[in-house]
This record gives C-alpha cells, structure tokens and sequence, in this order.
C-alpha cells in the first residue's frame, strides 16, 4: 500500500541521518548505503550550488541523494568542442528544459596541457566556468577526467608530448603514473571545488580511465586502477567513483581491486551501442544474468549506463553513412530507436542512464582522432549548430516523466505477461503498487494488442518498430490512475490545482482511468475529449491532435484540488515546460523553449526561443496576474483551463540575412621546397631512438614529428643530401592518422603526391596508416653538388589507446627515406607547428609556412595579395591561401546558428583548413567528404560585426583544384537565445605582434 506523507517523511530522514554517517563519508563507510529501506517518495530538488553538505549514495535500485531516490537521466557534451564559453549555458539550458537532470563530460588531458608541467584551464578551457554553469542551469554532473578518455578525439585524449615521453600508458608503470598524477592534480583541485556533497557545485559522480578491458585480470591493470581510485580519493573528491565497462564484461565491479579499504562508494557501469537494426537486447532485469548481463553484473548497485548509444560517430569517406554523413545517424537511431531502447533499459533496472551524445559538437582544428572527420554531430538530439531535433521528444518525454513520477526510481521484475505481437515487460514498484509495462514492437508493422492488466484487457497499438509505456495504479497526488495506455509524461502542482500530462503520437487514441468514488464534475476544456463515469472509474478518451493539446478538467470528486489533465501529440508534448521555482512549479506551454522561468512581485518572468509565432499559456502558483516573456510584457486573459493565456502570439525570429562571400585574396606559399630556403633554424633530425611504438628503421635517423615537439598539424622536412649522380628514384616512407599526405620537392621541383586510401569497411577503426612513396628522379636533376629533398606530411592524428597497447604512441610523420641507384648521405631538419598559441591552445595550428606566420589570424596585412573569385581551378602541388573578411548584421534578439558551405567537383582533389577569426573550425577534403557544412559557433563568429576568413588549401598536381563554391549557411534561427561574450581571437596588425579583437556584445542576442 502506499505510505502516507507523514509516514515517507520519517522513514526519509532515518535513511538520510544513516546515509550522513556512513553514506559518502570517510574510509570505512559501509557498503550498504541500502542498509535501511528507502521507500518511494518525492526526489530531490534540482541541484544547486548552495553551499550545504549533502549525501550521495546508492541501493540496488537507484541513487539516493539526501536519502532521497534520484533517477539519473543524463546527457554527454564535451565543452572541448564547443569553443565558446556562452554558448555551454545555451546547451546546457536546452539540455535540462528537456528533461534531462544532469550532464556528463570529459575532459580532455590534450586540450589543457601543451607541455609536461603546463597546464591551461583559461578561456574556452575554462574547467570551473562550465560546471558553475551548470549548477546555475540546475544540473548534475557527471565528471570523466581520464586520465584516458578515447571520445574519438586525438590520443584518446592524452596530450601530444605524452607520445614521446617514457612509460607505458594505461598500466602502474611509475614514469606515465608521475604525468597521471599532475594531470590529475589540477583537475581535481577545480573538481573538489565543485562536489555537490560539499555544497560547491552539482558534481555527483566522477570516473576513472575509461573502457579499460586490457589488463583486467593482471597485476599491472589492478595496481593502476588502484592508483587511480586512491589518488582521486586523496585529492578530496568523495562522492561515488565509477569505471565504464566496455560492453558486458563484468569488468571492474565492486570489491575486483583494492580501494583502500573503502566499501559502498564505487558503482558499477557499463557501455552499450546497440545496433538499431537489431531488437533492443536485456541488459538487466530481464537479460541472461551474471557477470556478463549487464546491470545484474553488480547486483548490489543500480544498474548504471555510462554511454548509451545516442548516435554514432562517421568515419572519413561516410562509408557508414553511405556518404550522407550525420543525417544517416539520425535517421538510423531515430526517436522511434531511442524510445524502444531507452524504455527497454528502463524495464532492465538501468536507473542511472546516459545519452552520449546529447550534443556532438565540433572537433575542431587537430581535435579529432584518426577514425573521424572535422564534425562531431553524432546525430545526436541537439545537432552540431544546437538546434533541436526531432530525436528530442523522447528524451523529453521519457526524462521528465522520470524526474515528476517517484515510483520509476524503483521499480522491480514483475510476473510475465503477454500481449500478442509484442513484446511486453513488466514491472511493479513494491512500495506504492505501481505496475509499468514497456510495450515493443520489434516488426515492420504496426500492432493492435490488448494487455492483460488491472482486471481488463486494455487496447494498446504500438507502431512498426517503436515503444510504448502503459501505467497502472500511478498517483496522482491524492488521486490514483486505475490504468492508462498512453504514456504519462509529468505531474505537478501548479497553484491551487494538479496537472497532469500524457503523451502520444499523433492519431492515437488516449485512454485513461481514474479512481473516482464521487461522481465527479468534468470540464472538457476541448470538445474532442470524452468521458463516462461508472462505478467509481473515470474514464477519459482523448485523441492526440497535430500540433495541440487537448484539455480536460476534473473536480469535485473528494479531492480538494482540480486535476488538470493535459494530452499532447508528439509536436506539442516538447512545447510543454515545467519549472521548480522557489515560489512553486509552473508549467509553460507554447514556446520552442523555455530556459528560465521566475516568480516575482505577481509576475512571471519568463525567457525562452520561438522560431515562428506561437501561442502562450502559463499555470502557475496562486497571485500570479502578469507574464513578461524575455523582458516583455504580455496581454494575458485567464484561461478555460486556470491558468493565463497570451491574447496574441509570442513573435518569431525576424528574417536573418547572409552576405556572398566575395573580396577573396589569393597566395601562394611552401616557400620551403626551393632549394635557398633558409631551415638553419628548424630543428635537426639526428636522433638514434624514440619511445615510440614504430621501430626505428636500421642506419635512419628517428624522424617522427612526434621527437622533436611536433605534436599537431603539418610538419616539413627538408634533407640536405650530395652524391645524386645515380640516384634513380626516392622511396619515401611514412606513417599517418587517416586521410594522411606526403608531398616532395627535389630541389624545388615536384616530385609527386602520395596519399593514404580512403577507409572501407575493413579499415574504418585503423588509427594508424603507413605506406611508402616511391618517386622517379628526373635525369636533369641527377646532378652533383649539393641536393635538397623537400618534404611535407599531414601527418593527421595520433591513434586512440583503446587497447592499451600504447598505440598512441605510433610515429606521426616521415619513417624512413631511400634511394634506388645510389645510396647519399641525409641531412635532416624538421619543422611543425610554432609555440602554441596562448589564448587558442595547441590544437589550433600545424607547421604550414602561413600558419607560422599569421597568415590566418585577423588582422594580417594581406593587400598585397592577388586577387580571386570563385570558383576558380589551378593545378599545382602545395598550399595556397584564400583570405576574405565579411560583416554580419543579425537582430541581436536573434540567436542565428550559420555554418560554411564548400561544394566542388568531387573528382577534384584537394582539402582546406578553415580559419574563422584564426581558429582553426576544420578540415575539408574535397573528393573524400562526406562533410561538407563547417558549423561556426557565435561568439567566435561576430553574428554583429566584421569577420576573416582564411582557407589554407592543400593541392595536389594530378587534378585541378579549387575552392569552388564558398558560402554561408543558415542553419537555423530563433527569437530569444542568450547573450554572448565574444572569445578573443588575438589578430595581427601590420605584420607585428599579436593583438587581441574583442568584438561587442548588443542585447540579448549574439555578439
């Protein structure tokens, strides 16, 4: 039966007072965080940093903050690939008002460190600025430091300098332990600043490493991960600590390594990216079982998904995607996808759930790894450019029903039960008699079925390859749902009434039941709804209509407040917002979102998107007679269904218009094939062993950029050589991330271009490529004295350690260089990237001529320069620069999302670096793709403002090359947004020192 509030409030305080003293405290704390029952009841507030201490921990059904249930429905962003600090709160703020209640994160080792013993938490690496934003957002966090992340990003996250340092990554060897342990030093010192258990911040778990099936059963993995839980724990950080098991392995439980005699603060988890053309599989409750099964693995902790598959990463060359790149993700893991396999996890006990990615993102300049291409949208909710798709309705549906329904957070197998043509799991929450059934349909058409529940056989119709949740026995405050086929989405208190909400697709029919002892008196706020009273039960039909609710009102039934009942199709269930503030809950209804919502002095205060006009009604608490919506005040009437309705609707985006990109400037530059280059001041390749994992070739000097500092970007190589009277042909060998280059000059004439194959199938996840380039030595420059072999390699980048095998340690750059019909004497000197840049970090610039002169920084005095148009075909074999500046006028109330467009010829063979306000947003490559829109983020881009260009194209001399077309794209644009602080882009002025360029911020909108 169901607990009365007075009897939860004293069973929830015991809990908590035994959580307080054994909970998440010091070494020694029991295992059992469960060791009392907590019962169902309400969850915790949203998270704040309000400077209290609270606790965290755990029982086999869910975390337990404040002894409170808390199901964890969590979304993955990286803000190493956001480059604007504003714009984390836009996402964030997106994030939370559709349902999720806590972000997970990595943080990249590479991004923050450009040298042993440096580290950078500054500017857009600002660490403490994105979790204070988002405890403002009111969100929990969920850390991933690493030390190694994998995140498709260079190294797996290990910074460049590390491949060439001593040590063997991901085991106890002391030298890669001795970097670990700075590393994490800094990042726990920012972290420990911001535990929610504190009071600090909203951080309520942190990971260690990360996938680590290597050494699982071997003395070297067990003393790392050991090292790794003490020396977090030392540092301070005291809420539980995890490892994402790759897969269901049963790697890494509770007690399977030594934590210091710690027990009860180490949780369980486990990765899964089902395939969408697959039912979803049983990773819990209803799975195989052991240690293999998933959430069963660790049956005293809540089933727990680090990453759960929101998406999936494309590979160079889109062979996953048949070349239509994120689009084909989206379309592959829909909503559809997401709602049969999030619900399935649900039915399996996984109360601790994390969507990676919730947002993708941008790897820019030499973030990505080898495996993947300058975009990091994932097809993930919220795409690249931040706007939202239609893969966000169940995540919004499922994740506020879980933070407004107290009986999701535990929930226990029930007996089976069958519905013909689906697939059913059932479930039962022992506290208050809750029954939840997950309806599937894993076949291509759709079914009409009835489920065996609460004494009926109810009708349910699920479509072809989708889900659905029917309840029984739900509360309703003081009210109880005898059954319902459509899927409650939230229940809350809105002043003096309730207001409930379910959900469905367009076209379907709601049914829903209500316990009703007096007959009551029922308002049909909309004519489509019906109802009949019989017997003590409600009963309410209602069609999910496109694009609007239907309302229905019920009172006078011995319950003391109004029960508003809400059913929303699909489009209009994620126009419907709720929000806790001090004063009470409110919902809002209309807008595309709503990101902050305030109670003061009568008044609503509301901020939020609309991209075209819409309608807006408001149920709030008792008082409220005015709504102000992003500083405006709106006419409002009181609305049929008690709350206030907006006379006229709220205004959409104004048009935004983009300029033509025109005024290019064009030069040529790789000044470092001629001959009378002057490299005296370029490092010298004389070194006789590395630690990388590439043998060094017999009688060759070690040339792998990585030797010699050169961590990121091009790097050029020149060999000074005598004796060429014989010399037939140049074999040169290299070693590469995908999609690598090796071009060659011999005494400033072209020798060739050699490039690696774009990946199929078979070769998708190679990190590392390497091949030879052999090059004919024409006779008239076989001559004697002295020789010049030029050489440049995109050495693109290092390889992830998903193995821990040290593969990130594998050689970047030339291997080996010999000759066929003499054997001369080489001189190497190498060059790559200059000093990092302060403010943009060390991914930002490779080792081109024109990057080590700031030839893609604003500022730079190119008047000199040619000029160009597009689309314009040369045939030549090195770098030319493309230079342009263009001014954007958007409405400051706009938050406008515009990337850049380049489209060709795809048989021409070229790629271009992009440069916005010298930040590097990305690589091109013309006849591989599949990207082909670059997504510039505002705040680096002026939305009001001037802005430069530059493209640093790399071509080959085999076809002709562009660019082509060249242009800006809207990718979409909504009244509202946030305001934005410029990031500073240092410029050059008259060729002289860097200068910062600020820019201006107006308004409301984007600077």
């Amino acid at each position: 039966m169901a607990l009365s509030r007075r009897s939860f409030s004293a069973l929830a305080g015991t809990a908590a007072l035994g959580l307080a003293l054994g909970g998440s405290g010091g070494p020694g704390a029991p295992s059992a965080y469960a060791a009392r029952s907590v019962p169902t009841g309400p969850p915790p507030p949203p998270p704040s940093a309000d400077g209290r201490r609270h606790t965290v921990g755990h029982d086999r059904h869910s975390l337990l903050v404040d002894g409170r249930r808390l199901v964890l429905w969590s979304g993955e962003m990286h803000p190493f690939r956001l480059p604007s600090p504003s714009l984390w709160r836009d996402v964030l703020q997106k994030m939370r008002a559709h349902g999720f209640n806590a972000v997970s994160v990595y943080v990249a080792w590479n991004y923050h460190s450009p040298a042993p013993g440096r580290y950078d938490f500054t500017g857009v690496r600002d660490l403490g600025l994105f979790l204070r934003t988002a405890a403002e957002t009111g969100l929990y966090v969920v850390l991933r430091p690493g030390p190694y992340i994998n995140a498709e990003v260079d190294g797996g996250g290990f910074p460049g300098w590390l491949t060439a340092a001593r040590g063997t990554a991901r085991t106890d060897d002391p030298d890669y332990l001795r970097h670990v342990d700075e590393w994490l030093t800094h990042v726990d010192a920012i972290a420990a600043r911001h535990l929610f258990t504190k009071g600090g911040g909203t951080v309520l778990l942190y990971q260690i490493e990360n996938e680590y099936d290597a050494h699982v059963d071997e003395p070297a993995g067990r003393a790392y991960m050991s090292h790794l839980y003490k020396k977090v724990r030392s540092d301070g950080i005291d809420v539980p600590l995890f490892h994402n098991d790759k897969g269901r392995n049963g790697y890494w439980t509770p007690g399977s390594f030594d934590t210091g005699g710690e027990k009860g603060r180490w949780l369980y988890g486990f990765d899964g990216y089902p395939s969408p053309s697959q039912p979803p599989p049983d990773w819990g409750y209803f799975g195989t079982g052991g240690r293999t099964g998933g959430a069963s693995a660790s049956p005293h902790t809540p089933g727990f998904m680090p990453e759960s598959g929101g998406g999936w990463f494309d590979p160079w060359g889109g062979v996953w995607s048949k070349g239509k790149g994120y689009a084909e993700a989206r379309r592959t893991r829909d909503a559809a996808y997401e709602r049969r396999f999030y619900l399935t996890h649900l039915a399996n006990g996984i109360t601790v759930h994390n969507v990676y990615m919730a947002f993708g993102g941008t790897s820019w300049g030499w973030l990505p790894a080898p495996v993947v291409y300058t975009s990091y949208d994932y097809g993930a909710a919220l795409d690249e450019g931040r706007r939202p798709t239609e893969k966000l309705v169940p995540m919004h549906q499922i994740g506020h029903m879980l933070q407004r329904f107290p009986d999701f957070a535990k929930l226990d197998r029930a007996a089976d039960v069958k519905a013909a043509g689906l697939t059913v799991r059932h479930l039962a929450n022992p506290d208050t008699g809750a029954h939840v059934y997950v309806l599937r349909n894993d076949g291509d058409k759709d079914v009409s079925s009835t489920l065996p529940a609460a004494g009926e056989d109810l009708p349910v119709t699920v479509p072809a390859r989708d889900a659905r949740l029917t309840v029984t026995g739900l509360r309703l405050g003081q009210r109880t749902v005898r059954w319902a086929t459509a899927q409650p989405m939230l229940f809350l208190t809105a002043g003096q009434q309730d207001v409930v909400v379910f959900c469905g697709r367009r076209g379907e029919l709601a049914r829903v039941v209500l316990d009703s002892p007096e007959e009551p008196l029922v308002g049909r706020v909309d004519q489509e709804a019906a109802y009949i009273y019989d017997q003590g039960l409600l009963r309410v039909t209602a069609p999910f209509t496109a694009g609007r609710t239907i309302q229905v009102r019920v009172q006078g039934d011995g319950v003391d407040r109004p029960l508003l009942m809400i059913f929303a199709d699909e489009e209009s269930s994620v126009r419907l917002w709720p929000y806790d503030t001090p004063s009470g809950s409110l919902l809002v209804y209309g807008p595309e979102l709503l990101r902050t919502a305030e109670v003061r002095d009568g008044a609503v205060r509301l901020t939020g998107d609309t991209g075209r006009p819409t309608g807006l009604e408001v149920w709030g608490p008792p008082g409220i007679g005015s709504v102000v919506w992003n500083g405006g005040a709106v006419r409002t009437s009181p609305g049929a269904s008690g709350g206030l309705r907006a006379v006229a609707p709220l205004p959409g985006a104004p048009e935004v218009r983009l300029p033509a990109l025109g005024g290019w400037r064009v030069r040529e530059e790789n000044p470092e094939s001629a001959p009378g280059f002057d490299d005296s001041a370029w490092r010298k390749a004389d070194r006789t062993s590395s630690y990388s994992t590439t043998p060094v070739p017999e009688g060759q000097p070690v040339l792998f950029a990585d030797d010699y500092g050169f961590h990121y970007g091009d790097v050029w190589y020149r060999g000074s050589f005598t004796g060429a009277a014989g010399v037939e042909s140049v074999s040169l060998a290299y070693s590469t991330g995908t999609q690598g280059l090796l071009m060659a000059w011999l005494d400033g004439e072209p020798l060739g271009t050699h490039r690696m194959p774009v990946p199929d199938n078979g070769t998708i996840r190679r990190g590392t490529w390497s091949a030879t380039a052999k090059f004919p030595v024409r006779r008239e420059l076989r001559t004697p004295g002295r020789h010049v072999l030029s050489v440049l390699v995109r050495r693109m980048q290092h390889d992830q350690d998903g193995g821990a095998r040290d593969t990130h340690k594998a050689a970047r750059g030339l291997t080996a260089a010999t000759f066929t019909g003499g054997d001369p004497d080489v001189r190497w000197r190498i060059q790559g990237e200059a000093a990092p840049d302060p403010v943009r970090g060390p991914v930002n610039n490779g080792g081109l001529y024109g990057e080590r002169e700031g030839w893609h920084l604003p500022g730079f005095p190119d008047g000199d320069w040619e000029k160009a148009s597009f689309p314009r075909s040369v045939r030549r074999q090195g770098v030319t620069w493309y230079r342009t500046t263009f001014r954007l006028a958007v409405d400051p109330r706009v938050d406008a999302s515009v990337g850049l467009t380049l489209e060709d010829d795809p048989e021409r063979a070229y790629r271009a670096q992009i440069f916005l306000n010298g930040w590097n947003m990305g690589q091109y490559i013309n006849d591989v793709g599949p990207q082909h829109t670059f997504v510039l983020p505002n705040g680096i881009l002026r939305t009001r403002g001037a802005n430069t260009l530059a493209l640093a194209v790399l071509s080959e001399q085999g076809t002709p090359s562009g660019p082509g077309r060249v242009g800006l794209t809207l990718l979409g644009a909504a009244a509202g947004g946030i305001p934005v602080t410029p990031v500073a882009c240092p410029g050059r002025r008259g060729g002289g020192r860097a200068k910062a360029v600020t820019g201006s911020t107006n308004g409301r909108g984007i600077a």
